[in-house]
């Protein structure tokens, strides 16, 4: 795909960039995984109902879905950046898409009584907390993503992946180890946001004086 080219001025003033259509390839991809999110939401609790073998086949629908909706999560930000994609809808869009799958995962899990609920609600104050700080000082600069954030995301949807996954008992160990390392990346990563945010507004409010 092209990257976006520059309207040219018949003046002969600089050309400037030409803005991004907001129906583009990596906000449909966005699009997608917040249409996927009631699929796999209802694939879900048909797999909770029923204990049989169609029980299990919902349950890797279930979890079929959640892995194409955090894949796309990886796409359409690596489409955005290397085609010059980029608009406010997706800045938006993005951030909701990606709660909206691992919240809803969370606590569907919870509710089927699969996750415990201390867990849901250890990841969900972090990310609404997070969410909160975002818009508090958004008018003193964007805190990027940092590698702690990226690594806490994928432990987030390896964990869930895990407990999703009708996997034999003896493997308990391991969902239960990555669950506890997506536990502590998401309370370390938050706590480095608090930090990140304070400094940042620190900066910006004692340049202004």
């Amino acid at each position: 795909m092209p990257k976006s080219a520059e309207s040219a001025d018949p003046a002969g003033s600089p050309a400037r960039p030409a803005v991004p259509s907001t129906w583009n390839v990596a906000n449909l991809l966005t699009i997608s995984r917040l249409v996927l999110v009631p699929l796999f939401v209802i694939a879900l609790f048909a797999a909770g109902a029923d204990d049989g073998l169609a029980g299990q086949v919902w349950r890797y629908v279930a979890a079929g879905l959640f892995a194409v909706a955090a894949l796309t999560d990886r796409i359409d930000g690596w489409v955005a950046r290397k085609y010059d994609l980029i608009t406010d809808f997706g800045k938006i869009a993005d951030p909701i898409a990606d709660k909206a799958l691992i919240g809803a995962a969370l606590v569907g899990l919870s509710i089927l009584g699969e996750l415990p609920w201390w867990i849901t609600i250890v990841i969900a104050v972090r990310e609404l907390g997070v969410t909160l700080l975002r818009f508090w000082v958004i008018r003193y600069g964007v805190i990027p993503a940092s590698r702690g954030g990226k690594a806490k995301t994928l432990a987030q949807v390896v964990a869930i992946g895990l407990v999703l996954l009708p996997l034999p008992a003896f493997l308990d160990v391991v969902t239960w180890t990555v669950m506890g390392v997506a536990l502590v990346l998401t309370v370390a990563t938050g706590v480095d946001y608090v930090v990140r945010a304070l400094r940042l507004r620190a900066s910006a409010r004692q340049a202004v004086s």
